[in-house]
């Protein structure tokens, strides 16, 4: 399903995929995301070849969901992304079940990426909306993302820098310090991958 965001959004497309219909935008999403994560607070020194085979998951998972944003020239400038929490990685699964609450339960909110002259324009917001909608959809009581914690004074923390935190309470989410993930990655000035620290949100949809 695709549809025209408004004059709003600058003319951009904002097209709703799910399941099979992911594999197309697989390797536009792959390189949006090596690019945009190279940011700051996530840093990540990755490459095209493992997100491909990471963004199998969403492939494999029939209820996924992928939000793209498309200019008119059909270049695709932004990502959205959501699944079931069960089909997840087990590390994002493990605060979850550690702490007694089943990970079938959540819907889970896994990124959003846009590159850089296409925010401020509300489709963050908008990336919001269509994956809340989805997990209505599908029963879901509650959606969840996480965000990896850095500490205020990291050396790459670029001046200004403004954590998105007050825009999640704005769309209804609660920060939850008890659940928390260790995910591994490498960053931009790393040998090799270590764990991160990554503090999980949430929200009832109902």
């Amino acid at each position: 399903m695709a549809d025209f965001a408004g004059p709003e959004f600058g003319g951009l497309t904002v097209e709703v995929l799910s399941g099979p219909q992911i594999a197309s935008a697989i390797p536009a999403l792959s390189r949006l995301r090596v690019h945009v994560f190279r940011e700051f607070p996530y840093l990540y020194a990755g490459d095209e070849a493992y997100e491909t085979h990471y963004l199998q998951t969403y492939l494999d998972a029939p209820d996924s969901l992928v939000v793209l944003v498309r200019t008119q020239a059909g270049e695709v400038v932004g990502a959205s992304s959501a699944l079931p929490l069960s089909a997840e990685l087990p590390e994002l699964r493990a605060p979850f079940e550690a702490a007694g609450l089943p990970a079938i339960e959540f819907w889970y909110l896994a990124e959003s990426v846009l590159l850089p002259d296409y925010r401020g324009r509300g489709l963050g917001v908008r990336f919001f909306a269509e994956r809340e909608r989805r997990g209505r959809e599908l029963g879901y009581r509650t959606a969840t993302f996480c965000a990896v914690d850095r500490p205020a004074q990291h050396p790459r923390r670029p001046a200004g820098y403004v954590p998105l935190d007050e825009f999640w309470k704005a769309r209804g989410y609660q920060r939850r310090g008890d659940l928390r993930a260790f995910l591994g990655w490498q960053d931009l000035d790393e040998a090799h991958e270590s764990p991160k620290p990554m503090t999980f949100w949430l929200k009832e949809l109902t």
